[in-house]
């Protein structure tokens, strides 16, 4: 296992893109074509870009026509980040603006950031280890789990988690991986990895998908929990703040981790069909930290965000169609061939996917300040959403700003109370939690 993983740390620094045969492991192309000089430096020239951040404000054209996709009525959010691909759709609200539902403290310990929702239940989780599910419907917890033994009482523990049918899958920062049915409130199954989990989870048909602090990659068999594939990848000695990160399009899994080592997968054959390393740091060596963002993959593109650029690959053959000098501070959205995002120097982005062109970029974030009077270190992000054909920009101070497609402000709306958890969007309403760890669900 350590001699696969010093190959591939070695391999991934002098290759700039790797394509592998499902079946025989060895390279695609047998026969290469050499390329004319002129050919090989114009493409080199094209994917070489300033070292200086992007900082500059771009009107759009007037004569460019962008389009949302149709709103998406949203009736559940299983995956911490909604779906297979960790894009988000532009959601469907009911939008008066009202405060619709406020319960009662659900739990008085400090909640995980994450939450889910299946069948009008809320289903979160506290340091403690707790697995609390809240029904909405009858504004109570209809069940509350611990798994943890008195030993781990003074660990603080950090659950992974997704949900299917009323199953409830958890891997935690100890090594567990368990399933809880929470309708019958009770395990089907747990089993002791001994290593902590680092990632969030994927399920492909009947397996459970999930990568550990060592940046090795499993495949568990989601009715028992034991273990199918093991992929060891690079292992940084130091763990850095950036999570190992999974997304799936189709058939294919886009795995990202703390080495800075975007992976693509054959979820059938469990195959590595290409791997590419986009670790910016000059210094080689397995303790250079990398940080970024969630991944997303959309259509045949995976689009990624490191410490210094932005990158747009092709998902099939691993080449990267364009590299951008920003990175992106909250999770890209995708549609209709653009992405949209939010710069670490805080400009709203908009970038045509297939030519690279960025259509307009905003300090939108200044605006708001100037208008809400708020100082810089109150000033902070929670997340964003497209919804009912406009950009919702979260606040944790808790102020939601509403722009139209083309990024002009048109509203500032406050919530009924500030945000602790990370909203999500269901039932045409916006849920969080807020600070006294109270549901509110916000139309």
């Amino acid at each position: 296992m350590k001699l696969f993983k010093a190959l591939v740390i070695s391999v991934s620094f002098f290759l700039y893109s790797c394509s592998f045969d499902d079946k025989t492991g060895i390279w695609k192309n047998e026969n290469i074509n050499v390329k004319k000089e002129n050919e090989i430096f114009k493409e080199f020239e094209a994917l070489t870009v300033s070292d200086k951040p992007f900082d500059e404000i771009i009107e759009p054209d007037s004569s460019t026509k962008i389009l949302f996709e149709k709103p998406f009525r949203n009736i559940s959010w299983k995956d911490i980040y909604f779906d297979q691909t960790n894009n988000y759709k532009n959601f469907k609200l009911t939008n008066n603006e009202e405060e619709f539902f406020k319960s009662k403290k659900i739990i008085r310990s400090e909640v995980n950031r994450f939450t889910l929702y299946e069948e009008e239940n809320l289903i979160l989780t506290d340091l403690k280890g707790n697995l609390i599910v809240f029904s909405i419907s009858r504004n109570k917890i209809i069940s509350k789990f611990n798994f943890y033994k008195k030993k781990y009482k003074k660990n603080k523990k950090y659950l992974n988690v997704i949900v299917r049918k009323n199953i409830i899958y958890v891997a935690d920062n100890i090594g567990y991986l368990y399933a809880f049915d929470y309708k019958k409130n009770k395990i089907i199954w747990a089993k002791n990895y001994k290593i902590p989990f680092r990632s969030n989870f994927k399920i492909f048909k009947k397996n459970l998908i999930i990568s550990n602090q060592n940046n090795d990659l499993f495949f568990f068999d989601i009715g028992t929990g034991d273990k199918i594939k093991l992929i060891p990848t690079e292992e940084t000695t130091i763990k850095n703040q950036f999570k190992n990160n999974l997304a799936i399009n189709k058939n294919i899994l886009f795995y990202i981790n703390t080495y800075g080592t975007l992976y693509a997968i054959n979820n059938e054959t469990k195959k590595v069909r290409w791997f590419i390393n986009l670790n910016q740091s000059l210094n080689l060596n397995p303790s250079s930290f990398f940080s970024g963002i969630e991944i997303i993959t959309y259509r045949n593109k995976v689009i990624v965000s490191s410490n210094k650029h932005t990158y747009i690959i092709d998902s099939e053959s691993g080449s990267i169609i364009h590299k951008k000098n920003f990175s992106l501070k909250l999770k890209p959205i995708a549609f209709n061939d653009y992405f949209l995002s939010l710069t670490n120097n805080n400009l709203l982005i908009l970038v045509n996917i297939k030519s690279g062109e960025i259509i307009y970029s905003y300090k939108i974030l200044d605006e708001i300040k100037k208008i809400l009077k708020i100082k810089e270190n109150s000033f902070n992000l929670n997340s964003f959403f497209i919804a009912n054909n406009q950009i919702y920009i979260f606040f944790n101070n808790n102020y939601i700003a509403k722009l139209n497609i083309n990024g002009t402000l048109t509203e500032i709306i406050k919530l009924p109370s500030k945000l602790k958890s990370f909203p999500i969007i269901a039932d045409e309403s916006i849920l969080y939690l807020n600070k006294k760890n109270r549901l509110i669900v916000f139309n």
